[in-house]
């Protein structure tokens, strides 16, 4: 049986593309310089384990040994360290706004005439105040008075 001319000249070209690529590979390499490398991975450690599947890695601090010592106890003594926010009561509060302000708000809402009736809630009529706010007629009076 005789071969194609088609597979005779793919498989020389087959070949010869192998012995090329094999070459090229090889170039400025010895003999002695790829055995080296054979042997010495040969007896690498964990060769062929992934990385951290045996354990962790090997920690080499940079940290001085005083400071993170002192750190700790520093820590350990701190008070309500393990502690989470309002499991002792509520948080202290400072109040932002002026007390004055705070007081003549709220006399002023409590002294308002009406205060407790909505619209339209006296026989569908809209309830429209004429008396004056007694804590703003005070304030005014302390605003006018001589100091």
């Amino acid at each position: 049986m005789k071969a194609s001319p088609i597979i005779k000249i793919v498989s020389t070209t087959a070949i010869a593309w192998m012995l090329a690529s094999s070459v090229h590979a090889q170039v400025g390499r010895s003999r002695a310089d790829v055995q080296a490398e054979a042997i010495a991975a040969a007896h690498a450690p964990n060769q062929n384990v992934t990385r951290g599947s045996r354990g962790a890695d090997p920690f080499n601090s940079v940290a001085d040994p005083a400071a993170v010592q002192q750190q700790a106890v520093d820590t350990a003594r701190a008070p309500n360290q393990n502690v989470t926010r309002g499991s002792r009561g509520a948080d202290p509060f400072t109040s932002t706004a002026d007390p004055a302000v705070v007081r003549a708000q709220a006399e002023a809402a409590a002294a308002a005439p009406d205060q407790n009736v909505t619209s339209g809630s006296r026989v569908n009529s809209k309830v429209v105040s004429t008396l004056p706010n007694a804590a703003q007629v005070r304030a005014e009076a302390q605003k006018s008075a001589p100091r």
